[in-house]
């Protein structure tokens, strides 16, 4: 049996502040637990590229900053299955490609990749470099949520 193909997606616009985060958290894993198994990719603003890529891989985590009413900072991690899909629901992605369409493509495009979606709750989209305050005082812990989903989840499926 071949081993488990896993990535970790970090989507994002970088120039509007929390929209970021996903970047963000995807280079602090890079940087401090980057493990030799997972592919680490930076999709941006995510285009339908992604699904082209995503198609590679048994197991996907997308990091993305989402407007889902929640407190700010807050993090939800699910498969993209699990997703509501409410048409009444407003989008909670800033991309191009939002989850419901990529939920639906998947499904369309009878991907076989697991996919889980770590969904932060950003404050400030505004134009801007750098993380809102509230964001960058949990990132540390966002960041350790997600590394303990990769290995508690992503790693221990691996064959």
């Amino acid at each position: 049996m071949t081993p488990e193909k896993i990535a970790v997606i970090g989507i994002g616009n970088t120039l509007r502040r929390d929209d970021g985060i996903g970047i963000v958290v995807l280079e602090s894993l890079l940087k401090f637990y980057k493990q030799k198994e997972i592919d680490y990719l930076n999709f941006g603003v995510a285009s339908f590229d992604l699904l082209n890529r995503l198609k590679d891989y048994d197991a996907a985590l997308l990091i993305d900053g989402v407007d889902a009413s929640l407190a700010a900072g807050e993090l939800k991690i699910f498969k993209l299955e699990d997703i509501e899909l409410n048409p009444d629901r407003p989008n909670v992605s800033t991309h191009e490609l939002n989850l419901k369409d990529l939920f639906e493509l998947a499904k369309k495009l009878k991907l076989k990749t697991k996919i889980y979606v770590a969904g932060i709750q950003i404050r400030d989209s505004s134009y801007g470099e750098s993380l809102s305050g509230t964001l960058k005082n949990q990132l540390e812990r966002i960041v350790k949520e997600i590394r303990k989903f990769i290995e508690n989840t992503l790693l221990c499926s691996m064959p």
